[in-house]
């Protein structure tokens, strides 16, 4: 039987219960949802009502602060106060711009405040941040400020997560000095913050002992090896100092001995070496990220063996040898990118049995064998999971087997740059959630599956430089409403309507059908017609088409049409910028038709453009043209090269060969074309010197000026082009010695046949010491009695130049050195000078007395 005393035993106890489930339910934190009774303290009240008024709200976030409105400021939005006490304890406050008021000095119980992803008119971060000392969180993220970091911020000695991310890269600090203040810290984000005036950082970090989290992405870090090495904190479990682009060391082994780690981002920052080792025997890594450095090494056993590990990105190294059969020990990998390496071998078969896969990038490596092999046997799971497949630019080969039509969720598949060959198979169009397919520069035959039309979901189709065949129809595309995409050129498809007045669902971006054969209209099919409001990139080359060109065709950004039988003139083309435009091997005529500012490539060459070019060389619409290549070779143009060059600077290719060119090369604004990669002139009339200018072209590689009449010597500014790889000014009346660089002497023959030079890599030696400009001749004997009176005078002067040299040397030679010197050097220029001219005028009288 219960005593006297227990009924007040068990209500003490019931009222503690209360009690404490009170106190536990006045410390949840409340918003504007909230039933709370007590009301915000006034002076924290005001305190908002202050702080807005210094802001601009074009969201309407703070609609409800204000006095006439709900008074009790825990249920304005943004806002979260304490149950218990009514004080405002957090504030999220987002889409605002403007100023923040030191108001908020008088909230003094804040501890979380989230300013993040605004666009305050502040130049830096208001000091007055660092006397909000309750502050356990502070995110301050995108805000729009700029400068340097308060180093009060560091007085908040009970934060426990700080967020300074900046995308705009416009803050920066001096000093991490102040970070050791905050010993509470376990969450710290400074991304994109410039920290390369921080000396020590990696000292200072190791000097927050709580820390779990780091974000040092993109920062401009100093790379001290050893700073780093021996100063990363063990209790960091995330990890991210990926952009840094560390460039004077190794990766700092340190790093893979953090025994907590789960998360490491190093992604692009010139790492270089083997991947170190790990030494841990758990290995807890969840997430590992190096995309982007120069490791060398095969991938390390160690990383078979974390068996936690969901993410791997080793992409974008120099990795060699082959892919484990371990592999399969990765049983919880969602994500796996080894895509740019030099990965060898067969893909092993366990890929394709990792259930949790989704995302699996194998291309540009050297990775071979069957495809069969490594996707023929796959698990249902597997085929449930994986989203996103690219074993592109590898040397795989064989067919493509029924399983690949059986993927449940693929989204993207790119089989592109390989050898695979035979059919694509007919279930490919059970793929209902495929968005890409790229199967472009293979050996794919057959015909083109009907079940393609089924691909609702269909945005891009790569079929490009195969050897597909058979008949195209409005089958093949009856549900692709959602196709922006159709590359599928380079093979020997036939388009062949049922419908004439077809108008497909899609509204394509980009079509590229060269080479097939559209059918026996010879016109620009209606179906293409309803495809101008978004088109950007259209090839229809080498498909036969004739007529006229659409006026649409102009308002293009990538138009190819060349190799048909188009006619008529064109209209001035001034489409969107960085327009491309090939018209080359049609039937077009007329005058050259004028550019604007926005056409970076045209090329009209092969068609039967006449007159000049002055009109489209010296159009004063644009004091300067943005074209990088011009291609007007083998048409009719006529007349002389305009001297208007100085306005077209941003060319690299130039090719007006195999017109009727007459008249000389500028020898003013040539030499303007300093970005020259590319320069024909060939197959005109063109006379006179070729200007010493085109030694300014530095970056030419190729250089044709054969098939005139062009004179003179070769100037000697022609050695400066060391990047010149192709060179060809036979046929000309070019004479003299050709002058020698190593770049010259790189090329045959046939590059100077043709014309009156001598010296290497001619056979034939120029006249006496090396010095002259001229062939040596062989003078017939009937000859000689007439010519002999010149060659006596001479030998005269030659003999004179001899001695006069020879005394000169011997006197001086008796002096000073530096005057032996000097006075030598101008007496050999000047016997250059006297040579070359004697021996010109000795050379034009034997061509007069041969004549006569």
């Amino acid at each position: 039987m219960m005593s006297g005393s227990n009924p007040t035993n068990a209500a003490l106890f019931f009222f503690l219960i209360f009690f404490m489930a009170s106190l536990k339910l006045t410390f949840c934190i409340g918003n504007s949802s909230s039933n709370t009774i007590i009301a915000c303290p006034e002076i924290e009240k005001q305190a908002l009502v202050s702080f807005k008024q210094s802001l601009k709200d074009p969201s309407n976030l703070l609609s409800s602060w204000n006095n006439n409105g709900e008074v009790n400021c825990c249920k304005w939005k943004g806002v979260f106060c304490n149950n218990l006490t009514g004080h405002v304890i957090e504030l999220h406050l987002q889409t605002l711009s403007g100023i923040i008021n030191p108001s908020l000095l008088n909230i003094k119980y804040l501890k979380y405040l989230d300013l993040s992803q605004n666009q305050f008119d502040e130049t830096m971060i208001p000091s007055f941040i660092g006397s909000l000392t309750s502050l356990e969180y502070l995110n301050l993220s995108n805000a729009g400020f700029y400068g340097k970091i308060p180093h009060n911020i560091g007085n908040l000695s009970n934060l426990h997560t700080l967020v300074l991310e900046d995308n705009s890269e416009s803050l920066e600090v001096d000093s991490l000095e102040w970070l050791t203040g905050l010993s509470k810290l376990e969450h710290l984000n400074m991304n994109y913050v410039n920290l390369s005036k921080a000396a020590y950082w990696a000292q200072v970090i190791n000097n927050l002992p709580s820390l779990i989290e780091l974000h040092l992405s993109s920062c401009n870090l100093n790379d001290n090896n050893d700073d780093i090495a021996n100063n990363i904190t063990n209790s960091l479990a995330i990890l991210d100092l990926s952009g840094n682009n560390f460039q004077s060391f190794d990766t700092p082994r340190s790093i893979f001995q953090l025994s907590n780690l789960i998360f490491l981002n190093l992604r692009f920052n010139s790492f270089q070496g083997p991947i170190p080792s790990i030494t841990n025997t758990t290995c807890k890594l969840q997430y590992i990220d190096l995309i982007g450095n120069f490791f060398s090494s095969t991938i390390p056993e160690w990383l078979y063996t974390c068996k936690s590990l969901e993410y791997v990105s080793l992409g974008l190294n120099h990795l060699q040898g082959k892919i484990s059969n371990a592999i399969a020990n990765l049983t919880s990998l969602r994500s796996l990118d080894l895509s740019t390496n030099e990965l060898s071998g067969k893909i092993p078969t366990e890929i394709a049995n990792l259930c949790q896969m989704q995302r699996l990038d194998l291309g540009w490596n050297k990775l071979s064998g069957e495809i069969s092999d490594s996707f023929g046997n796959m698990s249902d799971c597997f085929l449930g999971a994986l989203e996103y497949l690219d074993l592109s630019d590898n040397q795989l080969s064989g067919h493509l087997t029924h399983q690949f039509g059986e993927f449940e969720n693929l989204k993207a598949i790119d089989l592109s740059s390989n050898s695979l060959s035979g059919v694509i198979p007919n279930n490919i169009g059970n793929l209902s959630s495929l968005e890409a397919l790229y199967l472009d520069s293979n050996k794919l035959t057959g015909n083109l599956p009907e079940s393609m039309g089924q691909l609702s979901n269909l945005k891009r189709f790569f079929i490009s430089d195969n050897t597909l065949e058979g008949v195209v129809t409005e089958t093949h595309f009856a549900r692709l409403s959602n196709l922006t995409t159709l590359s599928a050129s380079r093979n020997n498809l036939t388009l062949k309507l049922i419908n004439p007045n077809w108008i497909p669902s899609f509204k394509l971006t980009s079509l590229q059908l060269r080479s097939w054969n559209l059918g026996s209209g010879s016109q620009i099919l209606s179906w293409i017609e309803t495809q101008k409001n978004n088109m950007n990139d259209l090839d229809l080359s080498n498909t036969g088409i004739s007529g006229n060109v659409p006026s649409w065709f102009w308002n293009i950004l990538v138009l190819n049409i060349s190799h048909n039988q188009f006619h008529g003139k064109i209209p001035s083309i001034n489409g969107p910028e960085d327009q491309h435009v090939y018209l080359s091997s049609n039937k077009f005529s007329g005058p050259l038709p004028r550019v604007g500012n926005n056409v970076t490539e045209l090329d009209l060459s092969n068609n039967s453009f006449s007159g000049d070019m002055s009109h489209f060389l010296c159009d004063t619409t644009y004091e300067t043209y943005q074209l990088e290549i011009l291609h007007l070779g083998g048409n009719h143009l006529t007349g002389e090269l305009s001297d208007c060059w100085m306005k077209w600077p941003s060319l690299e290719v130039l090719n007006v060969g195999n017109n009727n060119f007459s008249g000389t090369i500028p020898k003013y604004s040539i030499g303007f074309l300093t970005n020259l990669r590319s320069f024909n002139l060939s197959g005109n009339h063109l006379t006179g010197l070729i200007p010493d200018s085109i030694g300014n072209m530095k970056q030419l590689e190729s250089l044709d000026f054969s098939l005139n009449s062009l004179s003179g010597e070769i100037p000697s500014s022609f050695t400066s082009m060391s990047s010149l790889n192709y060179l060809n000014l036979s046929y000309n009346d070019l004479t003299g010695r050709i002058p020698e660089s190593t770049q010259l002497l790189g090329f045959n023959e046939s590059s100077f046949i043709g014309n009156k030079l001598c010296g290497r890599p001619l056979t034939i030696n120029c006249k006496n010491d090396g010095k002259s400009s001229g062939p040596t001749h062989k003078l017939e004997d009937q000859d000689q009695e007439d010519e002999k009176p010149e060659i006596e005078w001479f030998y005269v002067f030659l003999s004179l130049g001899y001695a006069a040299g020879l005394s000169a040397f011997l006197t001086t030679w008796i002096l000073k050195k530096s005057w032996r010197e000097a006075y030598y050097k101008l007496l050999d220029n000047m016997w250059n000078k006297i040579y070359v001219y004697f021996y010109i005028r000795w050379t034009r009288l034997t061509r007069a007395l041969g004549r006569n």
